[in-house]
């Protein structure tokens, strides 16, 4: 039978220890705190496998040039541990997010997409705005949206 993966409000500070396995390798547990996780308006999501935090997701409250939207969010700090990805958690995950931002006002978010990670956040629904640019040190990324 296949595991049930459950989804919940987390606190920033537990999201650290997969931002820095996954997304951030050199940089320190501290260095893996973004600004804006402690601001009321921002939110944490975490997918556990029983008591294991599998995957990870940040939205803050953020506007985006060039895109229009109420109550627009950005997703930060998106992560699933490599046994657990091509399972849908991420997706499930953004669909649990997505219920979370309709009921906060929100009908736009958007994120500085990897672009490694371009197909699989068109796979979810969003558009890509704009050219590839560099962010240092983590590399080349593009600007993703979607409405809901």
């Amino acid at each position: 039978m296949e595991k049930m993966i459950r989804f919940q409000l987390i606190s920033a500070g537990d999201t650290y220890r997969i931002r820095q396995q996954i997304l951030r390798p050199a940089q320190s547990l501290e260095e893996c705190q973004y600004e804006g996780d402690l601001d009321l308006s921002s939110f944490h999501i975490g997918a556990f496998d029983e008591h294991e935090l599998v995957s990870v997701g940040s939205f803050y409250q953020e506007s985006q040039n060039g895109l229009k939207g109420k109550r627009a969010y950005r997703l930060r700090g998106m992560a699933t541990l490599p046994e657990y990805r091509g399972k849908g958690i991420g997706k499930q995950l953004i669909e649990y997010s997505e219920g979370i931002l309709k009921e906060r006002g929100c009908d736009l978010w958007w994120c500085n997409a990897r672009i490694s990670a371009g197909p699989y956040y068109e796979k979810l629904g969003l558009n890509q705005m704009g050219d590839i640019f560099e962010i240092e040190p983590i590399g080349p990324h593009v600007i993703m949206y979607k409405h809901i």
